[in-house]
């Protein structure tokens, strides 16, 4: 977001609340040309966000205020200037479903407050669907009014030029093509497009504020068939949900349409599978192109997600008969060990994180955050066995190897460190998730000389070993001492 833009959304900010803006954070980029910034000061805190395309603020807007209108969970629009391409928006935090799942899952068990906010979510987007429908103008989407045989047809083109070509795929055109064209008169044949229909519903796109779930990013919708988001969500590649909580979650947005319209329940979950397959074929065409063509390569990291989801439809039968040569094209794909392996090939970009680790005194004060982030962890020390108050070691440091053996021998330090590394894990993991670019860890002891520099390299090694980050170490008190770090 450059400097103008910048001053025209803090502009914006004090215009709206007549109060100055006291910190600005720039949020991290995702793959849309859409920019956000997020402004505080005492009284709120705020997002702002610029998107140069003027066609879908105007569908993002008028999308944002008909679904606040119905009580739908999205964030309140609070000013806007569509000539300047910038609005405000209700500041709903950081926390998405998706990096919620990742932290707590442990394999296949995903604890039951995640599952809970997963129904949810797959209640509330039958809310969404029906009554977000009912006066919604369609006239306003940024793309088509609806999704069609022309737009099924866009996304299977995609799969087999972004895709297929990619990844060295032989197959007969013309064939590949009737089958293309059965799949989508399978998916129409009952007409039933009459929902709004959010076209990117999945964990990253569902923010959690309190506990409760709140929806971004439909600038894209349009009308549409109800199977096809729920599809994206339960099936999302990254999220990889196992397959009893997909059957359960089903059930549940089920009973959920239900109580809004009649729905002939066995041929809602007949057809539900094609628009799995249809999803699944979306998005590797995306993970094609933003990875291959683009050279993203975490996107790539996706892939291996997205082939089982194929795997597990072929196994259960799931892709319709009459479609010999889309079967044969995806059984080959999974068949391709390059495919399954690939973030061995292509491994993930290195994250902008940089994690900033301070030893320091408490006699001098904890360490300033320059980052403009509001600081980050501090670790008291001063609970663990001394070295300093010996002679041998007084004149030493956290660095020397009798003070490190005394730490490691005579103190609490190991236990100490294993809990540290814990939280921090969990930080770092969900920082880079989130495209975050600074995290401080800050040790404290009482001259900042043996426990905390001991600690803090300690903890910048155990970073530097596990992650693909930039770790920066400053021992405060010893660097005044003019020492070289």
């Amino acid at each position: 977001m450059n400097e103008n833009i910048q001053q025209q959304l803090i502009e914006l900010f004090e215009a709206t609340f007549h109060e100055t803006v006291a910190e600005v954070a720039l949020l991290p980029a995702a793959a849309s040309d859409r920019r956000y910034l997020r402004m505080q000061n005492e009284n709120r805190s705020i997002i702002g966000a610029h998107n140069p395309k003027t066609k879908e603020n105007i569908s993002f807007l008028a999308f944002t205020k008909h679904f606040h209108e119905k009580g739908i969970n999205v964030p309140t629009l609070l000013a806007e200037r569509l000539d300047q391409n910038i609005y405000l928006l209700e500041d709903l935090g950081d926390t998405t479903l998706l990096q919620m799942l990742t932290s707590a899952r442990h394999g296949e068990y995903v604890p039951e407050n995640i599952v809970n906010l997963y129904k949810t979510a797959v209640q509330d987007l039958a809310q969404l669907q029906i009554l977000g429908h009912e006066g919604l103008n369609y006239e306003l989407c940024s793309e088509s009014e609806e999704f069609d045989k022309r737009a099924m047809r866009f996304d299977l083109n995609a799969f087999q030029f972004h895709f297929l070509k990619m990844v060295g795929m032989t197959y007969d055109i013309e064939r590949l093509e009737r089958d293309f064209t059965r799949l989508v008169n399978y998916l129409t044949k009952e007409k039933e497009n009459n929902y709004f229909m959010y076209r990117d519903f999945q964990s990253r796109n569902i923010m959690i504020k309190n506990d409760i779930p709140y929806y971004i990013d439909y600038q894209s919708g349009r009308r549409g068939p109800l199977q096809y988001d729920l599809a994206s969500l339960l099936y999302q590649a990254k999220a990889n949900l196992p397959q009893p909580i997909r059957e359960q979650l089903t059930d549940t947005y089920i009973e959920a349409v239900s109580e809004l319209v009649a729905i002939d329940k066995a041929a809602f979950r007949q057809s539900f599978y094609g628009f799995v397959l249809l999803r699944t074929m979306q998005v590797l065409s995306t993970y094609g192109y933003r990875g291959f063509y683009q050279r993203k390569t975490h996107f790539l990291t996706s892939i291996p997600f997205a082939i089982n989801n194929l795997e597990w439809l072929i196994q259960n039968d799931h892709i319709p008969k009459r479609m010999p040569t889309l079967k044969s094209v995806l059984t080959r794909l999974t068949q391709m060990e390059n495919l399954r392996t690939i973030n061995d090939k292509y491994p993930s970009e290195k994250s902008n994180l940089v994690v900033t680790i301070s030893s320091f005194s408490y006699k001098r004060g904890i360490p300033a955050d320059n980052s403009g982030h509001g600081g980050g962890f501090v670790f008291d020390c001063r609970s663990i066995h001394n070295p300093g108050r010996y002679a041998p070691y007084r004149k030493q440091t956290g660095r020397d190897e009798p003070v490190k053996r005394f730490l490691e021998t005579k103190s609490e330090m190991p236990s100490f460190l294993e809990n540290v590394f814990s939280i921090v894990d969990r930080a770092v993991k969900n920082y880079i998730d989130r495209e975050f670019s600074h995290l401080m860890v800050s040790f404290g002891c009482t001259g900042g000389q043996h426990r905390s520099v001991y600690s803090a390299d300690k903890l910048a090694a155990h970073l530097n070993n596990k992650y693909d980050i930039t770790v920066k170490v400053n021992h405060v008190e010893q660097e005044l001492k003019n020492w070289i770090n």
